[in-house]
C-alpha cells in the first residue's frame, strides 16, 4: 500500500476480497455519478473516503496523476493512496470524499425554489465546465472524458467550482497542441450532451433547453474563455492603459499575471502584447493572505468586497486611511466569525461556511431594499438563520436515496 500521510492507514479494511463482496456494515452509500468501475465509499476515523477498484497498475497511474494535479493547484479531489493486490483482485484507489461537493444531477433535483430554473443552472454548469477545462489545458493536462459524471460542484457564491473526479484517462504534455485541445472538447461535447439528455429523462425536466445545443454552447464559452487568457494584442507605445485594462480583465477571471512580454513588430511603432498567466485564484489567494480563509474563488470575490466595505466605513469614521490588514483584522473578528458562530449546531452540514456567508450578505441586502434602510448585520444573521438556511438542502455529505440507488446512479469515476 501507498499512502499519504496525515490520513488512516486503513490496514484494518477486508483488502483480501473484491469490493462487491465487503460487509454492506463497512460502506456508506452517497450521492454521485455513473461509473465503469466498482466504486465503494468508507468512513475512517470520521472523514470519508472513495474506494475504486482499477485493473493492473492503472489505480497507481490515476493517483500519481491525482498527486500532480494537487501539486499544480488544480481543482481535483485529493489522491489519498492505492493498494496493489495479488490473487486476481484489482488495485484500489483511494480518494478522499470532496466535502460539500455536489453531482450535477443532484444539482438539478435540490430545489432550494419551488421551480428550478433549469437554463440557469445549465448556464452555471457550462461555466465551471468551461473553467475547469481551460485551466487543466493551459497546465497542459490532456483528458481524455471530460464529462458531467467525471465532474464534481461545489457552490461558489451563486456560481459554481467544478472539481474533476475521474483522471485515469489523462495524460501531461508540456504544451497542449490545438489539435489535443479540439479533441478534447469534441469528447466533452458529446459527454455532456448525453449526462444533460440523460437527468432530462429521469427527472422529467423540460425540453428547453435543448441539451445538444447546451452543450455546442460549453464549446463557445471555452474558446471565448481561451482566447481571453491566451490572446496576443498589439498596442502603440502610448497605450499603456490597455495594459492596465488587459490585466484587469484577467485579474476579474480569477487569474493573476506571472510575467508580460513585449515584442516590436514588423510595422515598428506598435508592440505586440503578451501574458502569461499564473493558475486561477487571485481572489482566492489574496483573500488567504488577508485573512487566513479558505474560500472558492467567487467567494472570496464576496468576502474581498464586504471587507473592503468594511475598510471604507472605518476610514470614514476615522478620517484617515486604515491598513488593510488592520481592516482585515477587524473585520474577520467582528462580522465573518460571528456570522459563523452563529449557525446553529444541527444546520452546520447544509453550506460551507463562506458559501454561507455569502447569503448573508445577499439576504442582508434584499432585506434592506425592501426595509428602506441599512437593517446591519446582527439582524440580517437572524433572520438568514432562522428563515433561509433551515430550507437549504444538507450538502456537506449528501446521501444517495432509493431512487438513484435503483436507477444506477451509485458511482464515482
Amino acid at each position: 500500500m501507498v499512502a499519504r500521510t496525515g490520513h488512516p492507514d486503513f490496514l484494518d479494511l477486508p483488502w483480501d476480497r473484491a469490493l462487491s463482496d465487503w460487509p454492506q456494515r463497512l460502506h456508506v452509500e452517497v450521492a454521485r455519478g455513473v461509473h465503469r468501475h466498482v466504486v465503494k465509499f468508507v468512513e475512517c476515523n470520521g472523514a470519508l473516503y472513495a474506494l475504486k477498484e482499477l485493473p493492473n497498475r492503472l489505480a497507481e497511474r490515476e493517483y500519481r496523476l491525482l498527486r500532480r494535479m494537487d501539486e499544480e493547484e488544480l481543482p481535483v479531489v485529493e489522491g489519498v493512496g492505492v493498494v496493489s493486490r495479488s490473487r486476481g483482485l484489482d488495485d484500489v484507489l483511494i480518494t478522499r470524499y470532496l466535502d460539500y461537493s455536489l453531482p450535477y444531477r443532484t444539482l438539478f433535483t435540490h430545489r432550494r425554489q419551488a421551480a428550478t430554473d433549469v437554463r440557469g443552472l445549465s448556464d452555471r454548469l457550462l461555466d465551471a465546465l468551461a473553467m475547469l477545462l481551460v485551466r487543466l489545458h493551459l497546465a497542459g493536462f490532456f483528458w481524455g472524458d471530460c464529462s458531467l459524471s467525471n465532474t464534481l460542484f461545489r457552490r461558489d457564491a451563486g456560481a459554481l467550482a467544478a472539481y474533476l473526479v475521474d483522471a485515469e484517462t489523462g495524460d501531461w504534455h508540456a504544451q497542449l497542441t490545438n489539435g489535443q485541445r479540439a479533441a478534447d472538447l469534441e469528447v466533452t461535447e458529446l459527454n455532456v450532451a448525453g449526462g444533460l439528455m440523460d437527468v432530462q429523462a429521469e427527472l422529467g425536466l423540460p425540453p428547453d433547453p435543448d441539451p445538444v445545443e447546451t452543450a455546442e454552447d460549453l464549446r463557445r464559452r471555452y474558446e471565448r474563455l481561451w482566447e481571453e487568457l491566451t490572446t496576443e494584442e498589439q498596442i502603440a507605445p502610448d497605450e499603456r492603459y490597455l495594459i492596465e485594462a488587459r490585466m484587469r480583465r484577467l485579474n476579474e477571471l480569477g487569474f493573476d499575471v506571472d510575467e508580460i512580454e513585449f515584442v516590436k513588430t514588423a510595422q515598428g511603432d506598435r508592440l505586440l502584447l503578451r501574458t502569461s498567466v499564473t493558475e486561477q485564484g487571485h481572489h482566492r489567494r489574496r483573500l488567504l493572505g488577508l485573512t487566513g480563509l479558505e474560500a472558492q474563488e467567487n467567494q472570496a470575490r464576496s468576502l474581498l468586497n464586504d471587507l473592503a466595505n468594511l475598510r471604507a466605513h472605518l476610514e470614514r469614521q476615522a478620517g484617515r486611511t486604515v491598513p488593510e490588514s488592520v481592516a482585515a483584522y477587524r473585520w474577520l473578528g467582528e462580522v465573518f466569525e460571528p456570522t459563523v458562530a452563529a449557525i446553529p449546531d444541527h444546520l452546520r452540514g447544509k453550506l460551507e461556511p463562506a458559501e454561507v456567508f455569502h447569503e448573508v450578505i445577499q439576504h442582508k441586502w434584499f432585506l434592506s431594499e425592501q426595509a428602506g434602510r441599512d437593517i446591519g448585520i446582527p439582524e440580517a444573521v437572524a433572520s438568514y438563520m432562522g428563515d433561509v438556511l433551515p430550507e437549504a438542502p444538507e450538502e456537506r455529505l449528501v446521501m444517495a436515496d432509493a431512487s438513484e440507488e435503483s436507477t444506477g446512479w451509485i458511482g464515482y469515476g
